[in-house]
């Protein structure tokens, strides 16, 4: 008697890897968990998190080229620009040229783009309460340790 054919179908690893376990899809799920949250709370559905961002960035930092607008947000430069677009059509931002060089352009806070951070700062707050979810002041402050330990290079 002939042994049966091999079985060609995707078997099993014996270490079997479930990317459901996997760091890479528990980021995005814990980020798109942390979009929705953002979205349902801002209380300006024109608002993405990454504008808020780049917002809180020149807030913090001052007027900057698009270059450390990159470096502040972690965005990169084809993005930016389409948020500074937005943001400019939105009056919350300006734009002006570099005095020093003119081939660079400087983004700047408006009154407009203040005021809008001075009245969002509790509502991201909040939003930041509410991803965190169940988790207790020591886990919260684990996960934060542990995210930033792993975003040094």
């Amino acid at each position: 008697m002939q042994d049966p054919p091999p079985d060609r179908s995707v078997s099993k690893p014996e270490s079997a890897y479930v990317f459901s376990d996997q760091i890479g899809f528990l980021l995005r799920r814990a980020y798109q968990r942390h979009l929705a949250i953002f979205q349902a709370n801002t209380g300006d559905s024109e608002l993405t998190s990454v504008q808020f961002s780049t917002l809180c960035a020149l807030r913090d930092k001052g007027p900057q080229s698009q270059g450390e607008l990159v470096k502040a947000t972690g965005v990169d430069q084809a993005t930016i620009r389409g948020i500074i677009e937005r943001l400019k059509a939105r009056r919350l931002v300006s734009l002006a040229k570099d005095p020093v060089d003119g081939r660079k352009v400087i983004v700047a806070l408006t009154a407009a783009g203040a005021d809008m951070l001075e009245h969002m700062i509790p509502r991201a707050a909040e939003i930041t309460e509410l991803t965190f979810g169940p988790l207790n002041p020591g886990e919260r402050m684990a996960l934060v340790y542990t995210l930033r330990q792993m975003l040094q290079e």
